[in-house]
């Protein structure tokens, strides 16, 4: 039986390099063809020696392929995705140009008009774990932004269970690689080493994200989330902490809630293959190379407030393993085929 054959727009990136890396133990799909502006003409192996094995040349436009994964750059994206879902191509887009529903927030986030609004619609927002049955039968995916998902999938049992209040604060920490390959002078090596900043104090890109997803699981609660951010001096990874008063009358505020607060967590995500509630704290190299969302909640007795935190690898199930897990419903094939490995230690 013939594989499926892919595309990535934007191979070069590191969501790209990324894609292309987990495309290559994929059983049951060929990475068929690449892309990249600044590579074109290139061997894949010479731009990327780890890649070797990959008998590429990057090319500037996507040939004979049947589904695409965009890493393009937000803005970017839309309009090299647009020809392929009018010739009916199925697309997991990994930039956020898809990802939000109110056209106006494109404008007031991202500084662009929208070229596609009649697309916002259509796209499903690719968040496996809550849009499972939507995605299989998706032809335009947009894939979840990296701190989005560890904040929503650590909040949404939660929300959705009205347990806890609407003020929600969301503390994020990112490693380097979050902010791609471009170099910046927050990103280079002698100002991120031995730092930490927090940063976007007046609102980052992903806010409007998380609000919708939260809101939509509890439409009749309108949350009230602070969100910050942070950037840390590693390559990989994001720890989210997420706070907020648990609703009175809801649980106890003891280790008999706290047991029953973690069931709920089990409970939620009994059947998913890349969400792990656990019984310690996370740290993000448990989830360094692999597709998991670690998740850990508690209560902190003295102020009766949740406390979850998340882990994943910014890279995999912020972006690329993510894209791969939407891919594999789309074409009909089990979810975690190419995306079992474990995480790289130490």
């Amino acid at each position: 039986m013939s594989k499926t054959k892919v595309g990535i727009i934007n191979v070069t990136g590191y969501a790209g390099v990324e894609l292309a890396r987990l495309l290559y133990q994929h059983p049951e799909v060929e990475l068929a063809s690449v892309t990249g502006r600044s590579a074109a003409g290139q061997r894949l192996g010479e731009v990327f020696p780890h890649l070797a094995s990959l008998d590429l040349t990057i090319k500037a436009e996507l040939s004979d392929v049947d589904l695409v994964f965009s890493a393009m750059p937000h803005r970017e994206s839309a309009k090299e995705v647009i020809p392929f879902l009018n010739r009916g191509t199925r697309v997991v887009d990994i930039s956020a140009d898809f990802r939000l529903k109110d056209t106006a927030e494109y404008w007031h986030w991202y500084g662009f008009t929208h070229p596609a609004p009649q697309l916002l619609e259509q796209a499903v927002y690719g968040l496996t774990e809550l849009y499972r049955s939507q995605v299989t039968y998706a032809q335009l995916v947009a894939n979840p932004g990296c701190y989005p998902t560890g904040a929503i999938l650590a909040l949404a049992p939660v929300v959705k269970t009205g347990l806890i209040e609407p003020d929600i604060i969301i503390d994020s920490k990112s490693g380097v690689s979050g902010a791609g390959r471009t170099l910046t002078a927050q990103t280079h090596y002698s100002e991120a080493n031995e730092d930490a900043t927090a940063y976007a104090l007046d609102g980052h890109r992903h806010l409007p994200e998380i609000i919708q997803e939260l809101k939509l699981l509890s439409p009749e609660q309108l949350p009230s989330v602070t969100f910050v951010p942070h950037l840390i001096p590693m390559t990989r990874g994001i720890l989210t902490t997420g706070y907020a008063p648990l609703a009175s009358g809801t649980i106890s505020i003891d280790k008999k809630g706290e047991e029953e607060l973690r069931q709920l967590y089990r409970d939620f995500y009994k059947d998913e293959p890349f969400v792990k509630v656990v019984d310690f704290s996370p740290h993000t190299k448990h989830t360094q190379g692999n597709n998991l969302c670690l998740i850990h909640p508690t209560i902190d007795y003295r102020t009766g407030n949740l406390i979850v935190i998340s882990c994943i690898d910014n890279l995999v199930k912020g972006a690329a393993g993510q894209a791969i897990q939407n891919m594999n419903l789309m074409l009909g094939l089990p979810e975690a085929t190419g995306l079992q490995a474990l995480s790289i230690y130490p």
